[in-house]
């Protein structure tokens, strides 16, 4: 599934009436069905249904949903919010038929009237503004949106919210607050940003005929779904041997978090790595060895380095989780950047350490992954969270290019980044992964998937896939967000893998 800036598309639109030769009407046409039927599901016929048109490609849908919904018995109150002159083309051609379908229009000529209104229907429909919106909201489009806002319906977006802007890092706005958004063909990037996602309430896309040559421009960001994790998810060969599915290592521990790297280490084979060695002060090992028996040990001298002949057997190395923020701990950091010629993924710690020799990421052949939470993104971008959060495609993006790494940026709707720009945001996980260990589970997911068949970037989206599935099967089979735990997840991989 694709994910679109505004102008992309208008792009795609365009491509599919100019290049395809598709009419502008029947893609009007098509997408207020096509939203009608998914609307079906949460509507009776007992619902009183006020649509909110506006002007504009918006505004014509809602008059072709109104048709549709009159035409299959629902009651329909037609509220248009703009005077007569503002319904123009394809949104007039709509207008026109719906009222020789015997459709009532009801133009709001102010708030009052339109307060009216809706204190007739228990369900509201957003049709007022797409993604053509820009700047804040003007009078009287303001008051309008305040009073829905305020009205305590039920509020049923169409592809946008009115008001929200649909591309990321806009933070001047006044929107819509919808409970369920049905998205037009193609999620917009704010659907994926924490200040701009809850306005689309429950959100789903809807296609509504267009072509996929027209999105053959449009191939930087899509999402990753439950088909592409079982399409490139590597087979079990059934003559296949331990060295075969990789030797990880993973390096990091410390007297005061021995916890993280073993849960590293037990999810990196739980999720299906051939061999894992840990890499940790050699005081600690005893604490770590009984929760991870299936692991060898590495001992490392407190003072580090790790040589590069003990690193050379390894096809992937997992560094920072629990490693500590010393001097000593920052030299066994860079020594390992320095000398593994194989995937490095750098976490937790290592990112604090690897922030003062950022340099080092651009001299390295192999991969180089790095997997921040938006704190840990500011600290490496020099800037305040804020930005990062209101913008992660971007920041995300920058990071990646400036120092070709494969970048993380983990949250709720986690970003992979390419270093030739590619993004794929992954929607599994729930708030029960917002605990301690989540982030050493995850590091070890993707420390197994990076040494199976396949791309780097394949791995790296399966192991956010999985991380986060599991979860929800977790929380789906008797777990809560409240008591999840990291190691509930590890043995929650075992119900993703089977279904």
């Amino acid at each position: 599934m694709f994910i679109v800036t505004a102008k992309e598309m208008y792009d795609v639109d365009s491509h599919t009436m100019d290049r395809v030769g598709y009419d502008g009407k029947l893609l009007m046409e098509n997408a207020g069905r096509a939203v009608c039927e998914k609307m079906k599901s949460i509507l009776s016929k007992h619902d009183q249904v006020g649509i909110l048109i506006g002007s504009g490609n918006n505004g014509g849908d809602g008059y072709v949903i109104s048709r549709t919904l009159l035409n299959d018995g629902y009651n329909v109150l037609a509220i248009q919010i703009v005077p007569d002159e503002k319904i123009k083309g394809d949104a007039r051609y709509h207008k026109e038929i719906y009222k020789n379908c015997g459709g009532a229009v009801h133009v709001a000529q102010s708030a009052d009237e339109l307060e009216i209104h809706l204190h007739h229907v228990n369900v509201v429909v957003d049709a007022m503004l797409g993604i053509g919106m820009k700047g804040m909201l003007r009078e009287p489009l303001k008051k309008v949106v305040s009073l829905v806002n305020q009205s305590g319906k039920k509020v049923i977006a169409i592809d946008i919210p009115t008001g929200l802007p649909s591309d990321e890092g806009i933070t001047d706005f006044y929107a819509i607050q919808a409970d369920r958004t049905f998205i037009i063909e193609a999620p917009k990037e704010s659907v994926f940003v924490q200040h701009t996602a809850p306005y689309y309430g429950t959100w789903e896309t809807t296609s509504i005929g267009i072509p996929s040559q027209a999105f053959s421009n449009v191939t930087a960001k899509s999402t990753w779904e439950e088909d592409n994790f079982k399409q490139s998810l590597p087979k079990r060969e059934a003559f296949s041997h331990k060295g075969e599915h990789g030797k990880g290592l993973v390096v990091g521990g410390s007297k005061e978090m021995p916890g993280s790297i073993a849960m590293t280490a037990k999810a990196a084979l739980r999720a299906g790595a051939g061999l894992v060695t840990i890499g940790t002060q050699e005081g600690i090992i005893g604490s770590i060895a009984p929760a991870c028996l299936e692991a060898t040990f590495l001992p490392i001298p407190e003072n580090g380095p790790i040589s590069s002949s003990q690193l050379e057997p390894y096809h992937a190395i997992a560094i920072g989780m629990g490693l500590g923020r010393g001097k000593q701990a920052g030299g066994i950091v860079a020594g390992v950047v320095k000398s593994a010629d194989c995937p490095i993924i750098i976490d937790a710690d290592g990112l604090f350490h690897i922030k003062k020799n950022l340099s080092l990421l651009g001299n390295r052949s192999a991969p180089t992954i790095l997997t921040p939470h938006p704190g840990e993104m500011a600290m490496l971008m020099d800037c305040p969270i804020e930005e990062i959060v209101h913008a992660p495609f971007d920041y995300a993006k920058r990071l990646s290019k400036e120092y070709g790494v494969y970048v993380i940026l983990k949250g709720k709707y986690t970003i992979i980044t390419t270093p030739d720009g590619k993004q794929t945001v992954n929607q599994t996980g729930n708030p029960g992964l917002a605990k301690g260990g989540s982030g050493d589970v995850l590091s070890g997911v993707i420390l197994s998937m990076v040494m199976q068949k396949g791309t780097i970037e394949e791995g790296l989206c399966n192991a956010c896939y999985l991380h986060g599935k599991a979860a929800d099967l977790s929380v789906s089979e008797g777990h809560s967000y409240y008591d999840l735990l990291a190691t509930d997840v590890i043995k929650g991989f075992p119900l993703v893998f089977r279904t």
